[in-house]
C-alpha cells in the first residue's frame, strides 16, 4: 500500500473510481475524436495509369557528389525534377547494393546474407550481384531464408507481384535489377544486360522498368575483401553518363526516378533520390511516411513505382508514394538552393551521428562529477560552515545548467552548426549558448527564490519546446544529439524513445512543482486537477498519430499521471486499482492505435500498422524483434547499460524506504514539497514501464535521468539554502552572546 505523506485521511473508493473511469473515457473520446477529425497526412492515393515509370537504381552517391560540371545528367534531373535526401537504412547499420534492391522488391527492410569472420555484419564484405539460372534468381532461396530470420515481415517479390496482378509486367535491366523485379518465386519474366541495343528494347517493353546503372564503392571506405574499381569521382562520372543514356532511351511520357539505394562502404549516410516526368516537376519531394519535405526512405520508392502506374499500394509496403512540393520555376538559382538544402540535411545527419556517442559519454561523466560534488557537500566534506552556502549555490547553478542541456541540444538545430569546419566545437558552443540562456532565466527569474522554481521553469521549457516541435513537424529533433537520426531510419517524426523520456520526465516534474504549490495552500483538489490537465495534454501530444505517434509512451506515462493524481487525493493504491489503471492503459492504447488503423494504409503510423500486424498474425515477430533489440543493447554495451536496471532497482528501494540512507538527503525536500515523493514514484513508474515495453527501451531511464537527477538536486539544494538563510541569523546571534 502507498499513501501520501501529506494527506491525513484515505478517501473512499467509489467517488475516486468513478473519476478515474471518467478520465479514462474522456481521454479515449477526445483522442479518438481528434484522430477522426484530422485529415490524412497527405500521402497520395494510387494514381490512374498514365504511362510508364523507369526507376534507375545506383548506390553510394550522395548529394555532395552532385554538381553542374561533373554530374551534368544528375544536375539536369535536379533542376527540372523533384529531389530529396534518401534514407537507405536496411537491416544492418550499412546497406549493401543487394539490400537496397531487395528492399525495393519488398517495400520494406531486407538484406542479402553476408559471409565473413566479423561478428558484425556491417564489417563483412557485400556480396556480388545476383545471377540467373534460366529465368530465376539463383540466390533467391538464400534471400528468402535471410528475410525470415530477420523478422521484418519482409515479402520479397511484392512489387512484381502487385504489378503482375494488375495485368502489367516489370522489366529488369542490369545485374542487380533482377533482385528488384523478381516475383515471389524468384522468377524474372523480362530481363536484359545494360547494353545499348538490349536496353532500347526493354525500356519500352513493360510499364515498369528497373535499371541498374552500377554502384559507387568508396576505396577509402570499403571493408577488406571488396574492390572499389577506380576512384570515387571516376565511378560517379561513369554512373552519371549511364543515367543520361537511360533517360535518353526511355519511353516518352514516363516518370524517371533516380535513386541511390545503398551505401558506398562501411559508412552510413543519407543518399539521393530524384524524379522527373508527368507526376514530378521542379521542386522538392515530399514523403507521406517520413512526413518531411525533402526526406524520403527506401520503401517510398516501391510505393511510388506502384502509384505511378495506377496500382494500389498494399499494406505490406512500409512507405508512401512520393509527391512533389513545386518550385516556382526550374531556374539554375533555385536548383542550387535546393542542392544546398539537401546537402545540409545530409551533412547534419552524417555529422551528428558520429557525435552522439562522445556527447553522451562526456555529458554522463560530467553529471557524475556533479553528483559526487553534491554528495560531498551533503556529507559536510566540502566547504566549512561559513562557506557552505556559497558551495551550495554553485552546486545549484551546475545542476540547473546540466538540466538545461537536453532541451538545448534540440534548440541547437536552429543554428546550422554542421557548416562549420569543426562540427563538435560548433555544436557544443551552440548548445552551451542555449544552456546559458535557459539556466540564467531559471536562476534569475521571479521564481528563482522558490526551491522548486528552477525545476518548474526548466521542465516547462523542455516540455513546451518538445511539444511545439512535435506538433509542427519534428524539425528540431531531426539530426539532433538527443533526437531522431535519419540515417538510422527508426522514425522521422513524432516521439522517439529519447524524446519521450525527456518529455515525460519534464511533464511529471512540472506537475510536481505546480501541485506542491497548490497542496501547500491546502488546495488538494485543484492540485489533482492541475496534474490531470498537464498529464492529459502531454498524453494527447504523445499519443496522437498526427503528432507524437508513440506506441510505447502512453502505456508508461498514463499510469504515472493517474498514480500522482490519486496520491494527491489521498487514495491508497490497491492491487484492484492498479488493475483498473492497467485496463485504462490498454483501452487508451487500442483506441489510439485503432483510430489510426481506420485511416488509409498510406496514412497510418506504426500504431495502425501494429494493429494490422495483429490482424495478419505477424505482431509476434515485431514484439520478438523489439525484445531482442533491448537484450542486444544490454549485452553489447555492458557493463554501462546494465547500470540502468540496477539504478531502477536502487531507486525503488530508496522510495520504498524513506528513512534509508539513500533518501535522507531528500527528506527536507519531501517535508517542504508535499508531492515530490509521490512524484518521484510516478517518475520511477514511467521510466521502468518505458524501459520494459519499448524497443531500445534502455534509453528511456538513461535519458530521463539526465533531466530528472539534476533538477531534483537543484530542488534539494534549494531547500538546504533556504534552511541556511533561515538559521544563519540565529547562529550569528549566539556568537555575539
Amino acid at each position: 500500500m502507498v499513501t501520501t505523506p501529506f494527506s491525513p485521511r484515505v478517501r473512499t473508493l467509489s467517488g475516486v473510481t468513478r473519476r478515474a473511469l471518467a478520465v479514462a473515457l474522456a481521454i479515449v473520446a477526445t483522442v479518438g475524436g481528434l484522430l477522426l477529425a484530422v485529415p490524412s497526412s497527405g500521402a497520395a492515393p494510387a494514381r490512374e495509369q498514365t504511362g510508364a515509370v523507369v526507376l534507375i537504381g545506383t548506390g553510394g552517391i550522395s548529394w555532395s557528389d552532385v554538381d553542374e560540371k561533373n554530374t551534368p545528367n544528375l544536375w539536369l534531373m535536379l533542376r527540372d525534377g523533384a529531389s530529396a535526401a534518401l534514407s537507405v537504412r536496411s537491416v544492418s547499420s550499412n546497406t549493401c547494393p543487394g539490400d537496397g534492391w531487395l528492399g525495393l522488391s519488398a517495400g520494406s527492410r531486407a538484406a542479402v546474407p553476408r559471409e565473413g569472420p566479423a561478428a558484425n555484419p556491417a564489417d563483412r564484405p557485400c556480396p556480388g550481384a545476383p545471377t540467373l539460372t534460366g529465368d530465376r534468381v539463383t540466390q533467391w532461396q538464400d534471400y528468402l531464408d535471410a528475410a525470415a530470420a530477420q523478422k521484418f515481415d519482409t515479402r520479397l517479390g511484392l512489387l512484381a507481384q502487385e504489378v503482375d496482378h494488375a495485368g502489367m509486367c516489370v522489366a529488369a535491366v542490369g545485374p542487380y535489377a533482377v533482385a528488384g523485379a523478381a516475383l515471389p518465386d524468384g522468377t524474372v519474366e523480362h530481363h536484359s544486360e545494360l547494353t545499348r541495343d538490349e536496353m532500347l528494347v526493354d525500356l519500352n517493353t513493360c510499364p515498369v522498368t528497373l535499371v541498374d546503372v552500377g554502384v559507387v564503392r568508396d576505396p577509402a571506405d570499403v571493408v577488406p575483401g571488396e574492390s572499389a574499381g577506380g576512384s570515387r569521382a571516376e565511378q560517379v562520372r561513369a554512373i552519371d553518363a549511364r543515367i543520361g543514356e537511360v533517360v535518353a532511351a526511355g519511353p516518352n511520357g514516363a516518370d524517371f526516378v533516380v535513386a541511390s539505394l545503398a551505401d558506398a562502404g562501411r559508412s552510413e549516410r543519407l543518399r539521393l533520390v530524384l524524379a522527373r516526368g508527368p507526376h514530378f516537376g521542379p521542386g522538392t519531394l515530399v514523403s507521406g511516411s517520413t512526413r518531411q519535405v525533402g526526406l524520403a526512405q527506401s520503401p517510398d520508392l516501391t510505393a511510388t513505382v506502384l502509384a505511378s502506374v495506377g496500382v494500389p499500394v498494399p499494406d505490406a509496403v512500409a512507405g508512401a508514394p512520393l509527391t512533389d512540393d513545386p518550385a516556382p520555376d526550374n531556374s539554375e538559382r533555385r536548383a542550387r538552393d535546393r542542392l544546398t538544402s539537401l546537402r545540409d540535411l545530409d551533412e547534419a545527419s552524417h555529422d551528428v551521428h558520429g557525435l552522439v556517442e562522445p556527447f553522451f559519454q562526456v555529458f554522463a561523466y560530467g553529471q557524475l562529477v556533479v553528483y559526487l560534488l553534491v554528495l560531498l557537500v551533503w556529507k559536510g566534506r566540502i566547504g566549512s560552515e561559513a562557506t557552505r552556502a556559497t558551495v551550495l549555490t554553485r552546486v545549484r547553478v551546475l545542476a540547473v545548467a546540466a538540466a538545461a542541456v537536453p532541451v538545448s541540444t534540440f534548440l541547437a538545430n536552429l543554428v546550422p552548426w554542421w557548416r562549420f569546419p569543426i562540427e563538435m566545437l560548433a555544436v557544443v558552443a551552440t548548445v552551451l549558448a542555449f544552456v546559458a540562456a535557459i539556466a540564467g532565466a531559471a536562476l534569475r527569474g521571479p521564481w528563482a527564490r522558490w526551491p522548486l522554481g528552477p525545476m518548474a521553469f526548466v521542465s516547462g521549457v523542455t516540455a513546451a519546446v518538445l511539444a511545439v516541435d512535435v506538433i509542427t513537424g519534428s524539425r528540431l529533433q531531426l539530426s539532433s544529439l538527443m533526437g531522431l537520426q535519419p540515417v538510422v531510419a527508426g522514425r522521422f517524426y513524432g516521439m522517439g524513445n529519447p524524446t519521450f523520456a525527456l518529455f515525460g520526465t519534464a511533464t511529471l516534474l512540472l506537475a510536481v512543482a505546480v501541485s506542491s504549490a497548490l497542496v501547500l495552500r491546502r488546495a488538494n483538489l485543484a492540485a489533482a486537477i492541475a496534474v490531470g490537465v498537464i498529464g492529459f495534454a502531454a498524453l494527447v501530444v504523445d499519443a496522437a498519430p498526427f503528432w507524437g505517434a508513440d506506441l510505447g509512451g502512453p502505456p508508461a506515462l498514463l499510469p504515472a499521471v493517474v498514480y500522482l493524481v490519486l496520491a494527491i487525493l489521498g487514495v491508497r493504491m490497491t492491487w484492484r486499482r492498479w488493475l483498473l489503471v492497467a485496463g485504462a492503459v490498454v483501452v487508451v492504447f487500442f483506441a489510439v492505435a485503432g483510430a489510426d488503423w481506420l485511416r488509409a494504409p498510406a496514412d497510418r503510423t506504426h500504431l495502425g500498422r501494429f494493429i494490422q500486424a495483429i490482424i495478419d498474425g505477424t505482431a509476434g515477430d515485431i514484439v520478438t524483434r523489439k525484445a531482442e533489440q533491448n537484450l542486444e543493447i544490454l549485452r553489447s554495451n555492458a557493463p554501462l547499460t546494465l547500470l540502468v536496471p540496477a539504478a531502477l532497482l536502487f531507486v525503488a528501494y530508496v522510495l520504498a524506504r524513506p528513512t534509508s540512507w539513500g533518501s535522507r538527503a531528500l527528506q527536507r525536500s519531501y517535508d517542504n514539497a508535499p508531492t515530490l515523493r509521490p512524484g518521484l514514484v510516478a517518475l520511477f513508474l514511467m521510466l521502468a514501464i518505458g524501459f520494459a515495453v519499448n524497443d531500445s527501451g534502455v534509453a528511456i531511464p538513461a535519458v530521463g535521468a539526465t533531466l530528472a537527477i539534476p533538477l531534483i538536486v537543484s530542488a534539494s539544494v534549494g531547500y538546504l539554502l533556504e534552511e541556511a538563510r533561515t538559521t544563519a541569523p540565529t547562529r550569528r546571534g549566539r556568537r555575539r552572546r
